[in-house]
């Protein structure tokens, strides 16, 4: 299939699956049930985060969390008392469990406690006081060298985010990032949740410092095998250098917005035939 023609078959499927029809279905069905910014962010992170198996199940599992906080997770989570969390030591989905929700709870507490919304989570401090990636700062890590920003702002925020003393050990293989040469599936999910902007409501948003050009594509079992056979993918295995390989081809159709592709490649993969 000749370049012209997969861009412009890519972008009907895009078309077709980027609605609000795809909302109901979907994990990113969870945070669209809140309006306040943190309450959106806060159960965007756990969807995606819990975003394995069945999304019926993921998207019932999500719906019982919110339940046990009340409805309202945001203010739970800034205003509970410690006996409130004993309804939450029975939380599991498959190695997710209650250990792992305390943890969140606490990390969400702490960071809400200094920051108004999560973004500033994901952004280095010396990128956010600049306002630019200043890749010369004496204090810049090893991690802050990486080609891509997005490569700098997921390892920035597992760091950030196991930073509380006593972290559950445990915990961290739910929190991935290209250190640990992982697809960060389930974060790049997340940040396409939050960063893109468009007029067709899956998609919120309501994040400004990231920007849309800078994601990198959720690459799942679904976008991997599509992508392969649309020649997308080159890569024999399947990690992060995966990930940016693709959303750079997706580039070349949209420098802009790489990652709306996600819903093409996603929605060829589940509707069967690729």
């Amino acid at each position: 299939m000749q370049i012209t023609d997969l861009k412009a078959f890519l972008d009907s499927k895009v078309n077709q699956y980027n609605r609000s029809d795809f909302i109901k279905s979907d994990p990113v069905s969870i945070p669209h049930r809140f309006n306040k910014q943190q309450d959106i962010e806060i159960m965007g992170l756990w969807a995606a985060v819990l975003a394995w198996g069945q999304r019926v199940t993921i998207i019932n599992k999500c719906n019982e969390l919110i339940t046990l906080m009340d409805g309202a997770p945001y203010d739970f989570i800034t205003n509970h008392q410690e006996a409130d969390l004993k309804k939450l030591l029975y939380f599991k989905h498959r190695t997710f469990n209650d250990i792992d929700t305390l943890y969140f709870i606490a990390f969400f507490r702490h960071h809400y406690a200094h920051h108004n919304s999560l973004e500033s989570a994901f952004i280095p401090p010396f990128v956010m006081l600049s306002g630019s990636e200043a890749s010369s700062s004496p204090n810049n890590s090893t991690c802050d060298k990486a080609a891509e920003p997005i490569e700098k702002y997921l390892n920035h925020f597992r760091e950030y985010f196991f930073s509380l003393p006593d972290y559950p050990h445990r915990t961290k293989k739910h929190i991935s990032s290209p250190l640990q040469k992982s697809t960060c599936k389930r974060l790049n999910m997340f940040l396409r949740w939050m960063v893109r902007k468009d007029d067709c409501a899956v998609d919120f948003g309501i994040w400004n410092h990231i920007k849309p050009s800078e994601l990198i594509m959720p690459c799942d079992l679904h976008v991997d095998r599509v992508a392969r056979k649309l020649n997308l993918i080159t890569r024999k295995q399947t990690d992060w250098q995966t990930a940016v390989e693709l959303t750079q081809r997706l580039r070349e159709f949209d420098p802009a917005d790489p990652v709306k592709y996600d819903f093409a490649l996603f929605g060829l993969g589940i509707e069967g035939g690729f």
